[in-house]
């Protein structure tokens, strides 16, 4: 594996896994608000929602380790006009902001149901655009083939939607088991279990959907390389081998696999334990599987020419 581009490969992964994990969030209230009610939506996600900012953090910070000088950060921001890369800080710090903002307001409870999903949808719009920014900086480098193509914006999407999917999944059961040991029950709540269960089954569902997307761009991508021959086909050449498989092999096993598993077993009735177990196991596999992808995708830099 590359690990030579191992600050960026931890940014671009948690940005857009936390992108992913709050549009996963608002569709989660829009989808569940009206059959269970605000209010108990709120109870369920909101612990979910408050992790999403550190995780977000996590990653700016871990992007400055790539910087030759931390400093020259806010120089960068003179040439939003021109340079998808002062976009990408300047939208990735407009997200982060705003998203504690949001979370600061479901806390506080700050300003009407209304304005708070108002002041949600604007940070969703800037996730997704953070998520574009990136892409571009890479699709601009029309000197290496493997980057100037669609499938980078396409790949850098389905990647947010499917690790923030699962990483709501996953969340969502570790909140669950976090409360049942802290109150000492043994049982859950119908409603909470029956909101919980109907969310996972959509997880496992978009899972599957996402899964056959990446399944599909990814041998386009493939052949395309390999067929416009030169530099194109030398970066072709990364994406084989035995990492190659491993990144198939679990992402597969995490987002199809065990997101069937999950969309089978998921019940107001079913064992929290199990359940808990089949969606970390789907978040961890296919991060694991994500981060050798995105590894090759830094590795795959085969520049035309000089």
């Amino acid at each position: 594996m590359n690990t030579h581009e191992l600050p960026m490969m931890v940014f671009t992964l948690f940005a857009q896994m936390s992108v992913g994990a709050f549009v996963v969030l608002g569709v989660v209230q829009l989808v569940a608000a009206s059959r269970y009610g605000r209010e108990a939506v709120d109870r369920i996600t909101d612990p979910v929602l408050y992790a999403i900012g550190p995780v977000m953090v996590l990653g700016l910070v871990a992007s400055m380790f790539h910087m030759n000088d931390v400093g020259n950060t806010l120089n960068v921001l003179r040439h939003v006009a021109t340079s998808w890369l002062s976009r990408e800080i300047l939208f990735g710090a407009g997200f982060a902001a705003l998203g504690f903002l949001f979370a600061a307001a479901q806390w506080f409870k700050w300003g009407t149901s209304r304005q708070r999903q108002g002041l949600a949808a604007l940070t969703a719009l800037v996730g997704l655009v953070l998520v574009w920014s990136m892409s571009m900086i890479y699709y601009s480098l029309v000197a290496v083939p493997a980057w100037h193509s669609w499938t980078t914006p396409a790949q850098f999407f389905t990647t947010a939607l499917l690790l923030g999917a699962l990483a709501v999944g996953a969340a969502l059961m570790g909140t669950l088991m976090v409360r049942r040991r802290r109150s000492g029950a043994t049982t859950v709540d119908h409603a909470d279990s029956s909101l919980i269960a109907g969310t996972l089954k959509g997880i496992g569902i978009a899972a599957v959907v996402l899964l056959g997307a990446e399944f599909l761009v990814i041998p386009l991508h493939i052949a395309n390389l390999a067929g416009a021959g030169g530099a194109a086909a030398t970066s072709a050449e990364v994406f084989t081998g035995a990492w190659f498989v491993a990144r198939l092999v679990l992402v597969f096993l995490g987002a199809g696999l065990l997101a069937v598993l999950l969309f089978r077993y998921a019940s107001p009735d079913a064992r929290p334990r199990t359940l808990a177990v089949l969606a970390t196991g789907a978040f961890a596999l296919v991060l694991a599987g994500e981060l050798i992808g995105r590894s090759q995708f830094y590795d795959s830099m085969t520049r035309i020419g000089m």
